[in-house]
């Protein structure tokens, strides 16, 4: 169990304040970040993590975990905040998406009780923990403060956060900076933790009919180029575009990858600017002519739309596809920490973090886990009806015919192992899911059998990509067999190589070409 040592406890703070703050006149608002929740009454207390106010309709008693406190009547957290032990800092996706039931998670798994509270500040979050589930000692306190993925590498450089949340990778400017400032290898497995995936979500009002949009079109209405909905199939209204800030990881992510770099987005002249998800959800629910874009667990009952890109696949923004990293509009999300000032507290947060243990609580804050899911290969799926393609030249015709007979066999699982650019090398997720599916596997009946398949993108001669696709494939079933031993005695391996069929991405693209180059677990297991 974690030891946190301080000079004020937490829980004495909070007992001080609610004592200290008797039944005033004064006037206070209690607000929710994403606009839900908006009241005006007289400030009675704050007690068992509640603010108490007195309103027309009587006493009415709100979580801190839910509304934020304004006016002079409201309890300060300031002197409690300053005692916190470990400081995280950066993405309010993850800071405001993840962190408060992985905060609660991470406390029952210590076998503590977390009481977390709105300190007043703006999307900033402090988080108790006291041992025995309440009834022991103070563990200390964890401040979170929720801003852009930006901030997150600014606070570990300054020295003003020990953990950085951000929903992009680290630049590589902003890695050189940290590691010439002592704070070691920003992109080494032991500094850099991918905790979970995420897709960026197109939404649209609930009422708008419109289903899909290519990626083209899309990039035309957030430059101003499409206007009305009509113009992309839907009803005649007035398109709202609702954008973010641009030194967030949503934004960045998404102007990406419709408009290209920085240097190149030019945006529709009446965009709104939200500046959080929640922000930009409430926004685009309350307008029936707006689209916006949120990460996967803030679309708040908007409408999600499914994307097709220059190759004309579809891309839905669901579970599986983020797992697999095959919808374009896709992200990891990471906790970072520097080398040199990494503390005991700070290791066990992001160990949990990064277990098995915390899925449960990932998927219930709406994001999704790293864990493993399967699903049919069947032959009136989209990959299917691909491999069927009678226009396909006869040659590689006859390679995606060998594919699919062998597909319809299997399952695939999520987990989907990639290659570094120009590289044989597997990239910053590999270890992580060579674990995970040797966990996975291990638990599977006596006698499954395990296919790695490899694919490739298409620079290059079409049989030299099979044979690189099945070498591959090769390479990381001998990783497995060297990482699990006889864990897995279980399984029969195989290997297979499928080259350049069945692309999952526009190969136009380094993006596409990047998706493409992978090699998929099936799995045929006995019922």
């Amino acid at each position: 169990m974690i030891s946190f040592t301080r000079t004020l406890k937490a829980g004495t703070a909070f007992a001080a304040l609610a004592l200290a703050t008797p039944a005033l006149a004064d006037t206070v608002t209690l607000k929710s970040s994403d606009g839900t929740v908006d009241l005006t009454g007289e400030f009675v207390a704050f007690e068992e993590n509640a603010y108490v106010i007195r309103t027309a309709l009587g006493e009415l008693r709100l979580s801190a975990e839910r509304v934020s406190c304004i006016g002079d009547a409201c309890p300060s957290f300031e002197s409690a905040a300053a005692e916190a032990n470990l400081l995280i800092k950066g993405s309010d996706t993850v800071g405001l998406g993840i962190m408060p039931l992985l905060l609660e998670g991470y406390a029952g798994y210590q076998d503590a009780e977390a009481t977390i509270i709105s300190t007043g500040n703006k999307n900033e979050l402090l988080a108790n923990l006291v041992s025995d589930g309440g009834f022991g000692d103070d563990m200390g306190s964890l401040l979170v403060t929720s801003t852009t993925s930006g901030d997150a590498f600014t606070n570990l450089l300054d020295e003003t956060a020990q953990i950085g949340m951000a929903s992009r990778r680290i630049k590589p400017e902003e890695a050189r900076a940290l590691r010439d400032a002592g704070a070691g290898n920003m992109i080494s497995p032991d500094q850099e933790h991918i905790v979970a995936v995420d897709s960026i979500v197109v939404i649209t009002n609930p009422g708008n009919p419109v289903q899909r949009l290519t990626m083209t079109q899309l990039a035309a209405i957030y430059t101003g180029q499409v206007t009305n909905w009509s113009q992309v199939g839907g009803p005649d209204l007035p398109i709202q575009v609702v954008g973010r800030q641009e030194d967030s990881g949503t934004s960045a992510i998404f102007y990406r990858t419709i408009m290209g770099e920085a240097n190149q987005w030019r945006f529709a002249e009446d965009m709104i600017v939200a500046e959080d998800n929640n922000t930009a959800a409430a926004l685009v629910n309350n307008n029936e002519g707006a689209i916006g874009f949120v990460g996967y667990a803030f679309q708040r009952g908007a409408k999600p739309l499914s994307l097709v890109n220059s190759c004309g696949l579809t891309m839905t923004p669901d579970a599986f596809s983020a797992r697999t990293e095959e919808y374009e509009l896709q992200r990891r999300l990471y906790l970072y920490n520097r080398a040199d000032t990494m503390t005991p507290e700070a290791r066990d947060l992001l160990d949990y973090a990064l277990s098995d243990q915390a899925d449960a609580v990932i998927r219930k804050a709406g994001f999704i886990d790293l864990g493993i899911e399967a699903r049919e290969q069947s032959l009136d799926g989209d990959r299917a009806r691909a491999l069927l393609d009678p226009n396909a030249d006869p040659y590689e015709g006859s390679v995606m015919r060998e594919m699919l007979g062998q597909m319809v066999d299997y399952d695939r699982l999520s987990t989907t192992f990639r290659f570094r650019t120009g590289s044989a090398s597997l990239d910053e997720r590999g270890r992580i899911d060579m674990e995970r599916l040797a966990d996975y596997l291990e638990d599977v009946p006596a006698g499954s059998q395990v296919m790695f398949v490899g694919f490739t993108d298409d620079v290059g001669p079409f049989d030299a990509n099979r044979e690189l696709s099945r070498a591959r494939a090769e390479q990381v079933m001998a990783d497995m067999r060297a990482y699990a031993g006889s864990r897995l005695n279980n399984v029969d391996f195989k290997a297979a190589g499928y080259g350049e069929v069945a692309p999952s991405g526009c190969n136009t693209s380094d993006r596409g070409r990047a998706i493409n180059r992978r090699v998929e677990v099936w799995i045929n297991a006995p019922t």
